[in-house]
């Protein structure tokens, strides 16, 4: 073992490596007896591909570059997929990132569109895709923008022909239901296919707030009639709906404080756990019901675990393996389920279970370790103590080496890093990142702040009005109280976010003396102009949860902007911010920058052309972790060999 200075550990993860591995799975599903799922290709533009398991076990994309299976329908997306088998093979319906249209494609064949290019906003977008091959349709959700605003925008379930003759014709497309709802999902059909459930909800309430659950009767048109609501409403969050095969209504509802199942509006299984999450992107699954009646469920306070639900008995029977995290992703078919897991030893990876035999296994995008895992660090579940003696969650990834270690008396430096949404949660898996900076000697600590989900629905609205206030303490809490303990050098702190994250970066900042310098990545800046129209439609009243609404209390929106107090940020930082972002445009970055300019605060700014909200290409990965890595050398002091210089300008 080598005594060397924290930050100048020598590590075989460098930053092309950690791109490499950046993103995971998502949108599982059966096509027949095959697995299917998109991966990430951050090597390939960041597209997104659409991959199959054939029944012999060999992963295989479906389309080739540059066909990229991706929905921009509130931004965030949806499910991008379906496809059903065929006696000549499956037919595939998928979204195209470029253009947004619905696409079908036939084995041998080229994909070919089914829906038309519209010159007006942003378009036409569609996400979750159902194929009913009796109706020659697809259902899905129709995003339509009506005029150049984010806010000119319609949605309703619709139906699109499979023949392809609304490939050119808008008129083509039937709408199921009318626009009088905001925000929808996807529709899911009763087994009899009389009726159809979904989800639906108004400004200015956001899904995880308060959305209700519909019904209606699928008439002789083809239409949903006799709409009503039968759960949710403005405080109750339905998260998901399903039939269960026997034709029962199973969702999962916050009513009792946490996301619990029930079926036809009695609890399956009331715990003080969470069996859903919010709902970022439309066709997010954390149940799946299966024809025996049993039902597959994605689980926990805190981490979440797969596991299989007895609705009779209420009893869960967890997944036994490595996995201790699974993605709200969950498909079934016949005795078998397909999620996706991960754990602090291993990244994302495909994984089934066959329910008759309780094995599990991964079968796609298995992870290979890329290095010796020796080189990987070994976090810890950490509960600190907030403002007011409110419980902080966080994870702590000391540095580690299995070759180098500290002398004696160093302190290590510390990044605190603060989640996006700022509805959202850290989940507790490898991420190749956080390895690039322990196995150099650089401490990193994940912070679950107030207004996280998986801890209840009292925890998450601790952030109700005090987003910029609970975020920044909860994070300074735990940063102040690992240098108190002697964790990490008080001296050597810093923090980074990204999207909301940024925002509690930047504010941290400019309201702290916490840290030494921090990364703030495609951020929230500037309230009162992201209120006012500078965002897109889905988030566009968040803040009226998260800050109060901007017309009762203006002064809070300006008092609360980094942008507003950029004379107040003293410490160096890095600026990092993708140029086709709409939703945190680069205008938020470019005020915060004309706020310090000539105030002799060290800093860079790097802005990436094609790049969007959440950086997905190998170049543009490589550079951002580099730069991060050299602020922290030069602001902490670190001798860090072969990373190009960050040039801080003041």
């Amino acid at each position: 073992m080598r005594t060397t200075a924290y930050g100048s550990w020598p590590s075989p993860i460098d930053a092309a490596l950690a791109a490499a591995h950046d993103g995971q799975p998502e949108w599982v599903g059966f096509v027949g007896d095959e697995v299917w799922w998109t991966e990430p290709r951050p090597a390939e533009g960041g597209r997104r591909a659409l991959v199959r398991r054939t029944a012999d076990g060999v992963e295989q994309p479906v389309l080739p570059g540059p066909w990229n299976v991706r929905s921009r329908v509130i931004e965030y997306g949806g499910r991008p997929w379906a496809a059903v088998p065929g006696d000549d093979g499956p037919l595939v319906v998928f979204t195209h990132f470029a253009d947004q249209r619905l696409y079908r494609c036939e084995p041998g064949g080229e994909p070919r569109p089914l829906t038309p290019v519209s010159a007006v906003g942003g378009g036409l977008r569609w996400a979750e895709p159902q194929i009913l091959p009796g109706r020659g349709e697809v259902w899905c959700v129709l995003e339509e923008f009506t005029g150049d605003g984010p806010g000119d925008v319609r949605r309703v379930l619709a139906a699109v022909p499979l023949d392809g003759s609304a490939a050119e014709d808008r008129t083509a497309v039937r709408e199921l239901t009318d626009d009088s709802r905001r925000f929808v999902t996807g529709p899911r059909l009763a087994p009899d296919g009389r009726r159809a459930a979904w989800l639906a909800w108004d400004h200015p309430r956001m899904p995880w707030e308060g959305t209700e659950l519909l019904v209606g009767e699928v008439g002789d048109d083809g239409v949903l009639h006799g709409v009503r609501p039968v759960a949710g409403g403005p405080e109750e969050s339905v998260a998901q709906v399903e039939w269960s095969a026997d034709g029962r209504l199973l969702y999962a509802s916050d009513r009792s404080g946490w996301w619990n199942l029930y079926r036809d509006g009695r609890p399956l299984c009331p715990r003080e756990e969470e069996f859903a999450g919010p709902l970022w992107k439309l066709g997010s699954r954390w149940f799946a019901p299966l024809d025996n009646g049993l039902i597959a469920v994605v689980h926990g306070r805190g981490a979440a675990v797969l596991g299989i639900l007895d609705p009779e008995s209420g009893e869960v029977v967890d997944v036994a393996g490595p996995w201790t995290e699974f993605a709200s992703t969950v498909a079934v078919h016949g005795s078998r389920v397909v999620s996706v897991g991960a754990s602090p030893r291993t990244g994302h990876e495909v994984v089934e279970l066959d329910t008759r035999s309780g094995r599990a296994r991964a079968i796609g995008s298995r992870h290979h370790d890329p290095v010796d895992p020796a080189y990987y660090p070994e976090p810890l579940i950490r509960v600190f103590t907030g403002p007011a003696g409110r419980e902080v969650h966080a994870y702590v990834y000391p540095p580690h080496h299995p070759l180098h270690t500290a002398p004696d008396g160093e302190g290590p430096p510390y990044v605190v890093w603060a989640h996006g949404g700022p509805t959202g949660r850290v989940p507790l898996v490898l991420d190749l990142e956080i390895a690039y900076f322990t196995s150099r000697g650089i401490g990193v600590v994940e912070v679950n702040y107030g207004g996280s989900t998986g801890y209840g629905r009292a925890y998450r609205e601790r952030l109700r009005e005090q987003w910029g206030v609970v975020d920044v303490e909860d994070c300074a809490a735990v940063a102040l109280a690992l240098a108190e303990e002697g964790t990490a050098d008080r001296d050597r702190l810093a923090i980074r976010g990204g999207s909301a994250g940024g925002w509690t970066t930047a504010v941290s900042l400019a309201g702290t003396d916490v840290y030494a310098c921090g990364t703030i990545v495609y951020p929230v800046l500037d309230l009162t102009a992201w209120a006012s129209g500078e965002t897109h439609d889905f988030e566009s009243r968040y803040l009226e949860s998260l800050v109060g609404p901007l017309d009762e209390v203006p002064a809070r929106y300006t008092d609360r902007s980094p942008t507003s107090h950029a004379d107040r940020i003293t410490a160096p930082f890095l600026l990092l911010q993708g140029l086709d972002d709409v939703i945190c445009p680069p205008a938020q970055c470019e005020r915060l920058l004309a706020g310090i300019e000539g105030r002799g605060v060290p800093h860079a700014y790097l802005a990436f052309e094609g790049e969007g909200h959440g950086f997905r290409r190998a170049g543009t990965l490589v550079r951002a972790l580099e730069a991060e890595l050299s602020l922290y050398a030069q602001v902490f002091g670190l001798d860090v060999p072969g990373i190009p210089e960050l040039e801080l300008r003041t």
